[in-house]
């Protein structure tokens, strides 16, 4: 903090500025505060607001710089702000209760342009939305960024026209999470405007919009909209989750299959490295042996040469040959001893090579059991899929069942409607044409209460008209909000189940109540007919009682009239009810769709996995055959280089014996014996 009031202090002298009073010392106040400039309260003038923006185009420590309350003029703000344009530092900005007017308003719309560090922008009681044009300007530069999540717009007089420019920036820009628009004067109008833009905006999850006299339906289907949104950023932040773990365990499996190759050449190549050996070491001990026949050889042809030239010396020639016959013996005990070491050799040999073909057949009996774990996995993740597609196929026909019972229950509801329609109108008919045989007066009064009645039935049949209006205005509604249902049906699903149950209990209780007024409806029809009836007994003795049947006619018109009433508000109650039920079921639907999506990418990864793990196992399994086929031929080469020195060691031997047989010792040796 003292770096940058020393930086402020030189760039004043610099420019030839005197340093604002109090600035300083709230500078070195805000020293504790660490990454936070608190300027907030001091009338900054045009050259300090110059000075200001030269220190903010350097890299400063400062992540959070509050400027509230601080008068900026329209330079001053301006210079101030461009200042801003390039800083990488700054994360914050607080702009509050500074009048910022046009130039201002477009200078914000420039930084949040040029600005690529901003996360949260405070412009709470500045006004803004009076310069539309200034505002516009505005709105595009927040369409253009990229970096904003949270702005501040309270108390801005942005009225409908500016909502319709916020709401077309809202469409090109998918950053900004958080938008504070209380205290304005967005209205009905400018509501729909950011309704219509919340429905293409995705990442909006908190939008606060109190005292803006916007409808309270406006207001909740904006609060679902940012609902669906925050929903929708859970799940792909579940999703990407799920997919870093997949991939993780991918790469592990990855890697053990490497592992595993790489011991398996290295079991290979210290076989190759123990074949070598065991074949130097065979060919070292057949040279010992050929040099000890050399030897033995050399020896023979001095004794024979001894003899030829000693024949006085018999004695010591038999005692040479005793000699010689002793170290024949010992070459045989050589010669037996080296073929039990070569036995014991093989022998050892014959095991190591079990031996390695047991740990080769493990190691394929672990990779063929690995890779029968992974098919299960395989054929486990298969049968949860296509147990979710019979759930989801579940879910369909309960949704068809249940809309289907809801349109012939009201269909039937609507038919009762008419068939109670036509007969009080026929038990009007009647009472009019038995009025107009008795008395003129009693006709006349019949018709002025049939006009009456087609009147109301009239209006009925128009408020019917604008209810099936209504309705399907609803659906076309409930068409649009279809595709922002689709995250809530892993959370409502059990809930939608309760309520439905409920909901198609309290439909039959007023089913049971609208079939009881319609029972009650046909007594006092009936009680009219029999009243008609005694009229037309007494109407010829007893005149006196027009004016009390008058009445009566009057009161049970009246009771019609509210009977019927009581009947519409019921059919319209059922009729939102359905609606209601038909639009959470079609959320069921979309929903049920976007887990259809997420099963078959979900599959399709699947299918991506098990090939390639199919392809690896298939390269792996190749791989072995064809070391075990190297194995078999170098066992084979063994074998043979075995068998080939057994017969080299009974050729030598043969020829030692058929030697020592046809030499002159042999000759003098076998008469003695």
């Amino acid at each position: 903090m003292e770096d940058f009031r020393q930086m402020y202090l030189r760039l004043c002298k610099e420019g030839g500025v005197e340093p604002q009073e109090g600035l300083v010392s709230k500078l070195r106040e805000s020293t504790a505060q660490g990454s936070r400039l608190d300027l907030s309260g001091q009338s900054l003038s045009a050259d300090t607001c110059s000075v200001l923006a030269r220190a903010f185009q350097k890299d400063l420590i400062f992540t959070e710089v509050s400027l509230s309350d601080c008068m900026l003029s329209e330079e001053g703000a301006k210079v101030l702000l461009t200042g801003l344009f390039g800083n990488t530092t700054v994360k914050v900005l607080d702009l509050k209760g500074n009048n910022l007017r046009s130039t201002g308003a477009e200078v914000l719309g420039k930084l949040l342009v040029h600005n690529k560090t901003l996360r949260r922008l405070v412009l709470e009681w500045n006004a803004l939305g009076v310069w539309g044009e200034a505002f516009s300007l505005f709105c595009d530069g927040l369409a253009c960024n990229t970096v904003l999540t949270q702005l501040d717009l309270r108390n801005n007089q942005i009225n409908h026209h500016g909502a319709s420019e916020l709401g077309l920036a809202l469409k090109h820009n998918n950053t900004l999470e958080m938008l504070d628009l209380r205290w304005n004067i967005i209205g009905l109008l400018g509501g729909r405007s950011l309704l219509k833009a919340l429905q293409k905006n995705k990442s909006i999850v908190q939008l606060e919009l109190a005292g803006n006299n916007i409808p309270s339906d406006t207001l909740k289907a904006l609060e679902q909209t940012t609902g669906h949104n925050s929903d929708r950023q859970s799940t792909l932040r579940d999703s990407r989750s799920r997919t870093q773990v997949l991939s993780k365990e991918i790469q592990t499996l990855k890697e053990g299959k490497s592992r595993q190759f790489l011991s398996l050449m290295e079991t290979i190549d210290r076989q190759r490295e123990e074949l070598g050996r065991s074949n130097r070491s065979a060919s070292v001990q057949i040279g010992q042996l050929q040099e000890a026949l050399n030897e033995r050889k050399s020896a023979v042809n001095s004794l024979t040469a001894k003899l030829q030239m000693t024949e006085a010396a018999l004695a010591l020639s038999e005692q040479k040959n005793h000699n010689m016959g002793e170290l024949l013996t010992r070459v045989k005990m050589e010669k037996e001893e080296q073929r039990e070491q070569l036995g014991r050799e093989r022998k050892k040999e014959q095991e190591d090579s079990v031996l390695r073909e047991d740990k080769l057949l493990r190691e394929i009996h672990n990779l063929t059991e690995t890779n029968i774990q992974l098919r299960n996995k395989v054929e486990e993740m298969e049968r949860r899929c296509k147990s979710q597609q019979q759930q989801i196929f579940e879910l369909k026909q309960e949704l068809t069942n249940t809309t289907a019972e809801f349109k012939l229950r009201l269909a039937k509801a609507e038919d009762r409607l008419e068939i109670e329609k036509r007969r009080s109108k026929q038990a009007l008919e009647d009472m009019d044409s038995l009025r107009q045989k008795e008395v003129e007066q009693v006709n006349r009064h019949l018709e002025e209460s049939e006009r009456a009645l087609q009147e109301r039935i009239f209006k009925l049949e128009g408020q019917r008209i604008q209810l099936e209006e209504e309705l399907s205005k609803a659906k076309a509604a409930c068409v649009t909000e279809r595709a922002h249902a689709e995250v809530e049906l892993g959370r409502v699903r059990a809930q939608v189940r309760l309520e439905e149950q409920e909901h198609v209990s309290s439909l039959e209780e007023k089913l049971h109540l609208v079939r009881s007024s319609l029972q009650e409806v046909q007594l006092h029809s009936s009680q009219q007919k029999q009243t008609i009836c005694d009229l037309q007994a007494r109407n010829s003795q007893q005149s006196i009682e027009m004016d009390g049947l008058r009445r009566r006619i009057e009161e049970l018109q009246q009771e019609l009239s509210g009977k019927d009433q009581e009947k519409l508000a019921e059919v319209s109650r059922v009729r939102v009810e359905l609606q209601e039920q038909i639009g959470h079921l079609q959320a069921e639907r979309t929903a049920q769709g976007g887990l259809k999506e997420k099963i078959s990418a979900l599959e399709r990864e699947i299918k991506v996995v098990s090939s390639n793990h199919r392809e690896a196992l298939l390269d792996k399994e190749s791989e072995m055959s064809h070391m075990l086929e190297k194995l078999r031929l170098k066992e084979a080469e063994i074998q043979r280089m075995r068998e080939d020195e057994a017969n080299r060691a009974s050729y030598l031997q043969s020829a030692i014996l058929t030697y020592v047989q046809g030499s002159p010792l042999g000759q003098y040796s076998s008469p003695r014996k």
